[in-house]
């Protein structure tokens, strides 16, 4: 496989959580890859070339040579299945069914968390109300899942990183960086993903300024 055969299509603003997601995956894995950005405000995602890759014009899009794939999930499985390295899902069956669980969970659920504190709060310091109750009792369900899939002290989900890891860390960064109130021991577990390297270079990308 030719890794300087890799692009991978993310918004513009680096604002995706599922943009972050692919991009962590391609640095874990150590592969060489080209960035390119779409405006979605400007509907980019929808021009002809990146609407027939895409298939389903969403970012994240990964190409590889011929071959095209969206969604982060999809595209972190296909690079396990495709690459040696450093594996982005627990070896145990059980354990990697559990990551994709969580995975699932964290993009279908949770709507008014994310509503009401977006991925500009996390990269771009954005404020925003007070959590209304529906958003206080998502929060209340993202703490009680997160403590229950965190074993002791542990800094990770299965033992040793995976890429679920940073799908949850960053879901709750939504709160912690905002200073709404997490519990201290997954305060400090999201602290211990923001530090990875890979995740570092998304957060060191430069964003445009958002638009008021």
């Amino acid at each position: 496989m030719d890794e300087a055969e890799l692009c991978l299509f993310v918004d513009a603003q680096y604002a995706s959580p599922y943009a972050m997601s692919a991009f962590v995956a391609l640095c874990e894995k150590n592969l060489h890859f080209e960035i390119r950005t779409l405006d979605l405000s400007k509907h980019e995602n929808q021009s002809g070339e990146f609407s027939s890759r895409s298939i389903t014009q969403r970012i994240p899009t990964l190409v590889h040579k011929d071959f095209s794939l969206s969604e982060s999930s999809a595209i972190a499985e296909y690079l396990d299945d495709m690459f040696p390295g450093a594996s982005l899902y627990p070896i145990d069956p059980r354990m990697r069914a559990r990551a994709r669980q969580v995975q699932a969970w964290l993009r279908s659920d949770l709507m008014p968390l994310r509503q009401e504190r977006s991925t500009e709060v996390v990269f771009y310091g954005r404020r925003a109300e007070p959590l209304s109750p529906a958003a206080i009792s998502s929060s209340e369900r993202l703490f009680s899942a997160a403590n229950e899939l965190l074993p002791g002290d542990s800094d990770y989900l299965f033992s040793q990183w995976s890429i679920a890891d940073v799908d949850l860390a960053l879901m709750l960064n939504r709160l912690v960086l905002h200073g709404d109130a997490v519990p201290v021991r997954l305060a400090n577990y999201v602290r211990h993903q923001w530090r990875r390297h890979s995740v570092s270079r998304w957060l060191s990308q430069v964003r445009p300024s958002l638009e008021t």
